[in-house]
């Protein structure tokens, strides 16, 4: 069977473009798509890519969307499928970028970012909540859930306080969870990376948080952006704090990855240029980890080594999640957001409404607020 690679840019493409709602609507459109209509793909192999691409940093939504490209044409179907699922959604964010981030906007914009960037703590709550269930059920008897919980409260801990370090925490529940898993005696590979950066362009500067963005990010985008906050507001101060919130929430209002709020980054240190930089850098280890490792991906789920690992970092990644709320709540200024905050976890946990209703509704509270005369963040 061969499938052209025009029906893998339409069908891709038409994904990136109506895949509001993140990774739990990505694997169903693509599901819907490769195994239930198209028949592309078996039921098992699906669900096996799904696991595969788990054991890997970075979005794990875009890599299955690109594997499974890769799977019908090899690498130029990869790379079209990838191109047309990522692009949409690019657009459209640094659309809203240059909208909300020009340097007079309109007080209705900076009412609507303002409101729309109060939900985001919320957003990040529910987002880790999600994922405890089945990731709490994995863990084991009791020694393996006592390590759960460390590894969650120690995650949680460093996307709270230490900033752009949350990813070394990961990667060492990681490492002692593989030791452990093999037992006494056996020290397991260093899988720490050196994450400073001392650069004074802008450019090389962005590639590098770009970079860390797409390859350390273990769990979701939600897991990174400590290190973005840290980089793009305290370090290099591309951007305010309130601007970065709305980074955030326009990565989870437009269609395709949440990772591609590192465009709205690129914008601010950049312009256009830079947006456009920022999402290739951070995207093409997704890519990369495809393209050349697409025929290992059976043999990745199965190694007990990448498994132990997972242990161990997905639960501190869980962990990041929930804990990254404290600073994006921290970063709220108007007394008025808190409000909204509290409004956004009812509607998510009580009228169980999804992610993009929320931030839609906190959003449009925020433009009666500025449209009132009310106080806006600088």
């Amino acid at each position: 069977m061969t499938v052209s690679l025009g029906t893998i840019f339409r069908e891709w493409g038409r994904i990136g473009c109506i895949g509001f709602g993140g990774p739990p609507t990505h694997i169903a459109l693509l599901r819907k798509l490769v195994v239930q209509e198209r028949g592309w793909m078996d039921e098992q192999e699906f669900e096996d890519a799904i696991a595969a691409v788990n054991l890997l940093p970075g979005p794990a939504s875009t890599q299955l969307a690109i594997y499974c490209a890769w799977r019908l044409r090899g690498r130029i179907g990869a790379l079209v499928g990838a191109i047309a699922f990522i692009v949409p959604g690019l657009l459209v964010i640094v659309a809203l970028a240059a909208l909300f981030l020009e340097s007079s906007p309109p007080r209705w914009v900076l009412g609507a970012g303002a409101g729309a960037g109060a939900a985001v703590a919320a957003v990040a709550v529910n987002a880790g909540w999600g994922l405890v269930p089945g990731s709490w059920r994995r863990a084991e008897g009791s020694s393996g859930r006592a390590r759960w919980l460390v590894y969650a409260v120690a995650g949680a801990v460093a996307a709270a306080l230490a900033g752009p370090w949350v990813v070394l925490v990961l990667l060492g529940c990681g490492a002692v969870e593989l030791a452990w898993q093999r037992g006494p005696g056996r020290v397991a590979p260093s899988l720490l990376l050196p994450l400073g950066v001392t650069g004074t362009a802008a450019l090389p500067a962005l590639a590098w948080v770009a970079f860390k963005v797409g390859a350390l990010s273990y769990g979701g985008g939600f897991v990174i952006i400590p290190l973005m906050q840290a980089d793009a507001v305290d370090h290099y101060h591309w951007m305010t704090g309130g601007q970065f919130l709305n980074a955030v929430a326009l990565g989870q209002i437009t269609p395709g990855p949440v990772v591609q709020t590192v465009a709205v980054v690129g914008y601010a240190a950049a312009g256009v240029g830079g947006a456009f930089l920022a999402a290739l850098v951070a995207f093409s280890p997704s890519f990369a980890f495809v393209a050349l490792g697409g025929d290992r991906f059976d043999r990745i789920r199965g190694d007990a080594r990448a498994r132990s690992f997972l242990d161990g970092a997905g639960p501190a990644a869980i962990g990041a999640i929930l804990g990254v709320s404290i600073p994006l709540a921290r970063a709220l200024h108007e007394s008025w957001q808190y409000g909204v905050l509290a409004a956004a976890f009812v509607i998510l946990f009580v009228l169980r409404r999804g992610v993009v209703t929320t931030l839609l509704v906190c959003g449009a509270a925020g433009v009666a607020v500025a449209l009132a005369g009310g106080q806006l963040p600088r």
